[in-house]
């Protein structure tokens, strides 16, 4: 019996750690390749800061570097004069594999638009790996970007952080150890679904309510899997004491663990503050009414999207740390994007716990971030408001990584990071700026004319061939 105690606690631990484990963990590895040296170019490293005529290292997938130091025998030189060096740019809101092109019924895999609450889905299991629009991206410079479901949802599903690298597979493309994101949608679309089909929320009142009814369910949830596994504990800590056994034997037979709810799983992980909070939302008062929601409940809200009314709220998003990942100019579009200015991002950027962010929700606008955010540094300094580039940068790199939960691993040019870089013809908020070269882990994945390092997804490859014939 002595021998079979620790195995039976060991039994109760596995049953309460396996209820919620990792499914569909990320494949991807990085791919091994020569050291390289980027020499005499302006750097911005997206911390803040601007090295002119500065240098960088690239060794192992990491930044070795920035400034000066040794270099190995076999690295790649590349003279980087009158060009400029970025960290590869984040998207943290992209339907690109979930709204793939071409745009037809058979790809709108992006809603699932058949209950107010859908926590239960994970875009990643909409992904196709093969939409153009990732290439596409590539050669805007974007190395790592969040999929996120769409906004006919109170609670859309989960969001997934890719790299962004070709793959068979969506498991090859997840970004390792990156948290899951909630998205979360308030306002106009909600209702408009719903309310559309004489269902329930209707109003906004309605919305409201049903988030609040949700977040009850997950909290009532959360509560049973915390007593069952304290029961765990406690049976494991008094098998250590019971030689008959009898002890754990009681917990096997009594410590049935809580039923399994997928739904439930994603809302307790974002009460917990395992999975971020992304929520699409537009009017400054609504954004209040979600804060106020968040402290009854406990839970943190990451990221405001899309926010045409964040200026208004600025300083109240600087005070309990929440990004604001906006557009440079769409408004109008519908009542609640009416009351949009172009200041808006440059206004959200406090210098004091600001975190603005400059993010597409377009398979076309994802090529341009640098452009968004050169409109949104314009605007800024017409204002007044003395935003240089090395501050603009951050708004599309480390801001980014922040709200996606990886600036430990990207997001900026600091030594140890992930070697995500893109090389600049020129300054990257000039309207004639483009890419010559971006690495992911310190691999050079794109590169302007070099048809080896311009990929294409297998669903184009003969497209052209076959249309001109």
């Amino acid at each position: 019996m002595n021998r079979i105690l620790p195995f039976l606690a060991g039994v109760l631990a596995c049953v309460a750690l396996k209820a919620h484990a990792e499914a569909f963990p990320s494949t991807y590895q990085a791919p091994v390749g020569p050291p390289v040296l980027l020499k005499n170019a302006t750097v911005l490293t997206g911390d803040g800061q601007r090295l002119d005529n500065a240098s960088i290292y690239l060794a192992d997938g990491k930044v070795t570097w920035v400034g000066s130091g040794e270099v190995a025998p076999n690295t790649r030189i590349v003279d980087a004069t009158n060009q400029w060096i970025t960290p590869g740019l984040i998207d943290v809101h992209s339907h690109l594999g979930v709204y793939p092109s071409p745009g037809v019924a058979a790809h709108s895999d992006g809603n699932e638009a058949t209950a107010p609450v859908t926590a239960e889905v994970w875009a990643e299991h909409s992904v196709w790996p093969q939409d153009p629009g990732f290439t596409r991206a590539l050669a805007g410079g974007v190395t790592a970007l969040q999929i996120l479901p769409g906004s006919a949802n109170l609670f859309g599903g989960r969001g997934v952080t890719l790299k962004n690298v070709p793959s068979i597979s969506y498991q090859g493309m997840k970004f390792p150890d990156a948290p899951y994101g909630l998205k979360m949608a308030c306002g106009e679309n909600p209702k408009r679904v719903y309310g559309g089909r004489n269902q329930a929320p209707s109003t906004r009142m309605g919305n409201v309510a049903a988030y609040r009814s949700a977040w009850i369910r997950a909290q009532r949830y959360q509560a049973d899997w915390d007593r069952y596994n304290q029961a765990v504990t406690d049976a494991a800590a008094a098998a250590e004491g019971d030689s008959s056994g009898a002890s754990v034997a009681s917990a096997l037979l009594t410590n049935t663990p809580p039923r399994r709810n997928l739904e439930l799983d994603t809302l307790a992980g974002a009460l917990r503050g395992d999975i971020l909070v992304h929520m699409h939302c537009y009017r400054a008062d609504e954004m209040l009414t979600i804060l106020d929601m968040a402290e009854e409940f406990g839970y943190r809200v990451g990221t405001f999207h899309h926010g045409v009314e964040a200026y208004k709220v600025a300083d109240e998003l600087a005070a309990n740390g929440v990004c604001g990942a906006l557009w440079a100019d769409w408004w109008g579009f519908k009542i609640e994007a009416y009351d949009g200015i172009q200041e808006n991002i440059a206004l959200v950027d406090r210098p004091q716990g600001g975190c603005a962010i400059v993010h597409s929700d377009s398979d076309e606008g994802i090529q341009r971030l640098n452009q968004e955010a050169a409109k949104a540094m314009l605007r800024g300094n017409r204002a007044g408001l003395d935003i240089p580039p090395e501050r603009a940068i951050r708004w599309i790199t480390s801001n980014a990584a922040k709200s996606l939960g990886i600036d430990d691993y990207t997001g900026s040019l600091a030594v140890g990071k992930m070697a995500d870089v893109v090389l600049w013809n020129q300054d990257p908020f000039s309207v004639y700026a483009k890419p010559l070269q971006v690495y992911i882990d310190g691999v050079l994945r794109f590169e302007v004319g070099n048809p080896a390092l311009n990929p294409q997804s297998d669903f184009e490859l003969g497209q052209l061939v076959e249309a001109a014939q």
